[in-house]
């Protein structure tokens, strides 16, 4: 008899238990999307032309194509280009039609973006600093299998009405040559970065190092730190490939 008037004074207190802990999760959900709002605002706020992208779901993509190979990385519509947006009521709309998608940024309007290895990226942020440059918005996006990448946010060079006065450069990055740029990849006109807060699969997501509220610097003031530590990351990285066989 004891233990069946015990039990009604338990299971309330279980129910109790169990409701606290879905508002605190429920609260908790709420105050991570509302930070989530706020940044990409920030970011069309800054100028950074935004567009849906796809969001992982578990390990595979939101997308309907089967075995897609970058999950939660590219956008959403075949025309991101001309649908990418600073607007922020339009950014609102496709976060009310849309919550869990991530957002890309079209480069090669209002910025570029000079993306590099995150250990090379690491030594350039340090280096810039160090020397009182002034560096711009940054972020950093997990690769997995392979090392991580830097994001650096700069002013863009360009879309002159005339081609032959586009400035050419090898550095020049497209979503399909993405595997041909190891090092230093430009993302400039016809590119895209997943811009932050973005989740990749896992729990891997794409975060901002500084801001979008921190000016967009001239890319050629970072270029040759870029370089230089990419060309010594390389370095390093051809010495402990040769090291692998005696290891």
């Amino acid at each position: 008899m004891a233990r069946v008037r015990r039990l009604p004074q338990w299971l309330p207190g279980t129910r109790r238990g169990r409701t606290r802990g879905s508002a605190a999760a429920a609260e908790r959900l709420q105050a991570a999307a509302a930070e989530r709002r706020e940044l990409l605002l920030a970011a069309a706020d800054a100028g950074l032309p935004l567009a849906p992208a796809a969001y992982p779901e578990g390990y595979g993509c939101s997308c309907d194509r089967i075995g897609c190979p970058s999950p939660g990385r590219h956008p959403v519509s075949f025309a991101w280009q001309t649908q990418a947006s600073a607007d922020a009521q339009r950014v609102e709309r496709w976060l009310a039609a849309q919550p869990e998608a991530n957002f890309i940024t079209a480069t090669g309007r209002s910025h570029d973006v000079l993306d590099v290895p995150q250990e090379a990226g690491t030594r350039a942020l340090a280096q810039l600093e160090g020397a009182g440059i002034a560096v711009g918005p940054v972020a950093v996006s997990p690769e997995p299998p392979g090392p991580g990448r830097m994001l650096f946010f700069t002013s863009t060079r360009g879309t002159p009405e005339d081609e032959d006065e586009w400035w050419p450069c090898e550095l020049d990055c497209r979503p399909e040559t993405m595997d041909e740029h190891p090092g230093l990849r430009w993302h400039c006109r016809g590119s895209y970065v997943l811009v932050p807060p973005a989740r990749l699969p896992g729990d891997d997501g794409v975060t901002w190092l500084r801001g979008p509220e921190h000016p967009l610097p001239d890319p050629l003031t970072l270029l040759e730190a870029l370089t230089d530590a990419c060309a010594a990351y390389a370095g390093a990285e051809r010495e402990r490939e040769a090291a692998w066989p005696l290891s």
